[in-house]
Formats: C-alpha cells, sequence, structure tokens
C-alpha cells in the first residue's frame, strides 16, 4: 500500500513537500514515480527515483524546482517542490513499478498506486 500527503493549498511561489509512505513492502527495492493528474487532463510522469538514488528523473517542466529523495529509515519517498505554478495544480499520486529503474515516466509503466494528494497553486 501507498498513502500519499503533504498536499495543500498553497500561493505561487510557494513550496510543499509531498510524502509517499509504503506499508507491506520496501520502497527502496523498486522505482518509485511522482505522478500528477489535472482536472481534464491526463496523467502525466513528474519524477522517478530508482533504487541507487543515483540519477532521478525529471520532466523539463519541474527541473530545478522539484527534488525526489527516499528515506530507507521511514520507508518513505519525498517530493519537495519549490516555486511552485498555477499550472502545477493537480492530484498527486506515488507509484511503484516492480523494477528497479525509472523508464520513460509512462503511467502504464507502474503498478501499484496511491491514493492521491491534491495540490493547489492559487493566490
Amino acid at each position: 500500500q501507498l498513502v500519499e500527503s503533504g498536499g495543500d493549498l498553497v500561493q505561487p511561489g510557494g513550496s510543499l513537500r509531498l510524502s509517499c509512505v509504503a506499508s507491506g513492502f520496501t520502497l527502496g527495492y523498486y522505482a518509485i514515480g511522482w505522478f500528477r493528474q489535472a482536472p481534464g487532463k491526463k496523467r502525466e510522469g513528474v519524477s522517478c527515483i530508482d533504487i541507487s538514488g543515483a540519477d532521478p528523473v525529471y520532466i523539463d517542466s519541474v527541473k530545478g524546482r522539484f527534488t525526489i529523495s527516499s528515506d530507507a529509515d521511514r520507508n518513505t519517498v519525498y517530493l519537495q517542490m519549490n516555486g511552485l505554478k498555477p499550472e502545477d495544480t493537480a492530484v498527486y499520486y506515488c507509484a511503484m513499478r516492480t523494477l528497479t529503474y525509472c523508464g520513460g515516466l509512462h503511467p502504464n509503466e507502474y503498478d501499484y498506486w496511491g491514493q492521491g494528494t491534491q495540490v493547489t497553486v492559487s493566490s
């Protein structure tokens, strides 16, 4: 099971940290991705971290603003989001793929999903 938290209403330019806690398995054995889905839009991959954590993947629109990280002791993956923009507004999901590397950030490559957490960026 994956459970996300940390979503909130924040002003443009603000920051949030999303958490994805796993139960029933060890996150560090698999690649973990963050995805988002805005109303009326397809779900898109945002970032991914593989088991090494050495070479995280980001989509271009969040590079330099978002940082993915993992904490093995807490069995948690985080998404630190800085410099938030209104276009970042979406439901954010974490997901696990039963492989050790990230691949292409396509939702159909991921096997287990959390329930999502709402991020709203608005003044």
